[in-house]
C-alpha cells in the first residue's frame, strides 16, 4: 500500500437506495452488486422466518451511517 487510498467505510449507499441503503451499503463495501445482496437478505429473511431479518435491517439503518455529502463539482453529483 502507497498510503493514497482512501480508507473504506460502511456507510449507506446514496447510488443503489431503495429503501434506507443498507444493503447497497453492504454490497459497495464488499464490492458486490447490490441485486445479489438484496436477493441474500430476502432469502435468509425468509428462511429465517423473517422477523430476525427486518430487525436486522432496522437495525442496520439506524447504525450505518449515511453516505458522505455530494461535493458540487464532484463526479456523480
Amino acid at each position: 500500500m502507497n498510503g493514497t487510498e482512501p480508507k473504506r467505510r460502511l456507510t449507506r449507499s446514496r447510488q443503489h437506495k431503495m429503501i434506507a441503503g443498507v444493503c447497497g451499503g453492504l454490497a459497495e463495501y464488499f464490492e458486490l452488486d447490490p441485486t445479489v445482496v438484496r436477493v441474500a437478505y430476502v432469502l435468509v429473511s425468509i428462511v429465517s422466518v423473517a422477523f430476525p431479518g427486518i430487525l436486522a435491517y432496522v437495525i442496520l439503518m439506524f447504525v450505518m451511517p449515511p453516505p458522505p455529502p455530494v461535493q458540487p463539482g464532484a463526479p456523480g453529483a
